[in-house]
């Protein structure tokens, strides 16, 4: 029976939610799905054991500085122990601002450490105007590097490259080196004395960006491989992200390739007995013995 009482909902008590609670839940999913990447990463690939002193490489950028705030994210909660040391190398650039490093890591609570080699001067004096430093630049960094992890005990090396460096770094041997190889997610040094690990190998260069900027990292940016605007590594970049543009998911269908390689169908001797094919073959055309 209708009394002609009708009932009006209430509004919802509940205030939308403000711009700082969005840009706080946006973040924290942010932060887990590069959590999940960084964490698959190293579970495919064993890069940390129990035990573990792993070195982090910080360069002042942003990659380096989600890798070592991950890092230690991870190492709250996870079983394996591990310790992290954070090491920065200071080649002495020009207006290098030495304190923010330090002062950054101290107020984080990390252990740290300063490596100072004036690699700066060498590859200024060394190569020439216009052409790329980065070959110099970067084995005279590793050899600091590696040096510095056989005298503290370092287990594994940890770098910053990302899954658009691996990509680049494909192209780039495809294009200008003629080889079929990139950078691995974990790699033993050339002398066997250590192991280089890239936890965020599959964390693509824009998730990174944004959660670098919503941590507001001191960044500092690079006067050397940084201030040179005609790289080929540069001008992979831009292919690559024209590439996403026209074709979404086209860089994460290359990175699976990387991932699922068949030797068989390629054209390397050494990794395939394409010689031996003819025996396999006569192998499974013969008749099979009677019990």
């Amino acid at each position: 029976m209708d009394t002609g009482t009708h009932l009006v909902p209430f509004p919802s008590l509940r205030a939308a939610p403000s711009s700082v609670e969005r840009a706080s839940k946006n973040f924290k999913r942010l932060q887990a799905e590069l959590r999940g990447l960084v964490g698959k990463a190293i579970d495919d690939y064993a890069m940390i054991a129990e035990g573990d002193k792993v070195m982090v490489c910080l360069s002042g950028g942003k990659d380096s500085y989600t890798l070592l705030d991950l890092l230690l994210s991870l190492q709250r909660s996870s079983p394996v122990r591990f310790e992290l040391l954070a090491v920065n190398l200071d080649q002495k650039q020009p207006g290098f601002p030495a304190h923010i490093l330090p002062d950054y890591l101290t107020q984080l609570g990390v252990p740290w450490d300063v490596i100072e080699q004036d690699t700066y001067s060498v590859v200024k004096r060394v190569i020439p105007d216009g052409k790329t430093m980065c070959g110099l630049c970067s084995r005279l960094r590793r050899g600091a590097l590696y040096h510095y992890a056989s005298e503290h005990g370092c287990t594994k090396i940890a770098l910053g490259h990302h899954r658009d460096d691996l990509l680049e770094t494909l192209f780039l041997n495809l294009f200008y080196g003629g080889k079929l190889k990139a950078m691995p997610p974990k790699l033993l040094s050339d002398d066997q004395r250590h192991i280089v690990i890239r936890p965020l190998a599959y964390v693509p260069e824009r998730a990174i960006a944004r959660y670098a900027k919503a941590r507001a990292f001191p960044i500092i940016p690079c006067t050397l491989c940084g201030s040179q605007t005609t790289l080929q590594r540069q001008i992979i970049g831009q292919m690559l992200k024209d590439w996403e543009r026209e074709q979404p998911g086209r860089i994460e269908s290359i990175f699976s390739a990387m991932r699922d390689v068949a030797p068989s169908q390629l054209a390397d001797a050494s990794l395939f007995d394409f010689a031996a094919l003819e025996a396999r073959r006569a192998a499974a055309a013969e008749p099979a013995c009677p019990e």
